[in-house]
Order: structure tokens, then sequence, then C-alpha cells
């Protein structure tokens, strides 16, 4: 589990990012979306930054420290780019906190937590057992819009409501990466990494903010 986790939980990051946005990519290439430029900027910023996590973690687990330190910068800009993209999208298509849905809100909190835990990622570059979670804790911030798109595709409207679906399944299968990341802990390290308490306590904080404000 040591050597596996980052380079499994990366790959299942960007299997649901592919089904999330297989309409894009290959079923419905030519839906409006695919014509507009903020979001095909944003979604190469994306693609990158999941891709490149996944190229990192395994570099790590072959060793090959000095890759990924070469491909760290790449990282950092894929993550400048996440975050600037994401706050245009938010300024150009929401009027204003009041008009956004409560999931758009927690977008919005997690946006600048993800731009802060990549510096923080950054900050520790030299100090593995941090760098690595405040990474990957980073990339669940983001995770959100690729969940809801991925559960779009396994056709659960037939057996579950709407509300069902988002508000507890794809919750649930959110919660999961951080519960795993907890057990990840627990089999290396013997306890609960401070840095993963706290990445899960802001996921619950930002979702009762932005369902109760």
């Amino acid at each position: 589990m040591k050597k596996y986790f980052f380079q499994v939980a990366s790959i299942a990051i960007l299997i649901f990012s592919i089904i999330g946005f297989s309409d894009n990519l290959f079923t419905d290439v030519g839906q409006k979306s695919n014509s507009d430029p903020k979001f095909i900027i944003h979604g190469l910023f994306c693609f990158a930054w999941v891709i490149i996590l996944v190229i990192q973690a395994n570099f790590i687990r072959k060793g090959n420290i000095k890759a990924h330190m070469k491909l760290g910068i790449a990282g950092m800009v894929a993550a400048a780019g996440v975050f600037l993209t994401t706050v245009y999208i938010f300024v150009v298509v929401y009027k204003g906190w009041d008009a956004m849905p409560y999931y758009v809100k927690s977008n919005r909190i997690f946006m600048p937590l993800f731009g802060i835990w990549v510096w923080l990622g950054y900050r520790n570059r030299k100090k593995p057992i941090l760098h690595k979670r405040f990474m990957y804790i980073a990339t669940l911030f983001m995770l959100g819009p690729i969940l809801d798109r991925a559960i779009d595709h396994f056709y659960l409207n037939k057996i579950f409501s709407e509300d069902i679906i988002y508000d507890v399944i794809v919750k649930l299968i959110w919660g999961l990466f951080f519960i795993f990341l907890f057990v990840y802990d627990w089999v290396t390290l013997r306890k609960v990494h401070f840095i993963s308490l706290t990445g899960a306590a802001l996921f619950i904080l930002t979702w009762v903010i932005a369902i109760y404000s």
C-alpha cells in the first residue's frame, strides 16, 4: 500500500475525469462548450493537472526523484492554469454569491483551497510526507465537477432521485478518497496524519458553509 496508494488513487481520479468528460472528448464533440475558449482552456489545464499527478506518482513509485522534480514545474503551471481559469469562469458565468447554487458555492471555496494546498505542497517539496498529502488533497478539492459529470454516465437516475445521486452518492465517493487516505496513513504511520485530518475537516466545513450560506 505504501508503494501503490498514490499511483492507484491518481489513476482512479483520471478514470473518473475521462468518464465524466467523455461526451466532450468522444461522443458529443459538437456541443457548445467545446467551442467556447474559456471552457476549452480550463479543461486542458485540468486534464494536464490530473495527468501530471498520475505521472508524478509513477515517478515516485519507481524511485525516479530527479524526473519527479523536473516535471514539478509543469505541475505548478498546470495548477496555476486550473486556478486562474476557474476564477475567470466564476466571474463570467455567476453574478455574485447569491446567484450560485450551493454546489457551485462549494466549488468556489474549494478553488482557493486548491491553490493554497498546491502552494503548501510546493513549499514542502523536500518533505515527502507533507508534500504528497498536500498535493493529493489539493486534487480532491477540485474533484466535485469531475464526479458530478462522471456519475451521469452510470445511469443511476433510473434507480435513484437526483437528490440521492448528487447529495449522497457523489459525496460518498468523494469522501472515500479521504477515507482511503486515512487508511494509508494508518498503515504507513500508525496514525492519521494531521494534514489528512485538516483536509477532511476543510472538506466538511466547506459543504456546511455552502449549504447554509
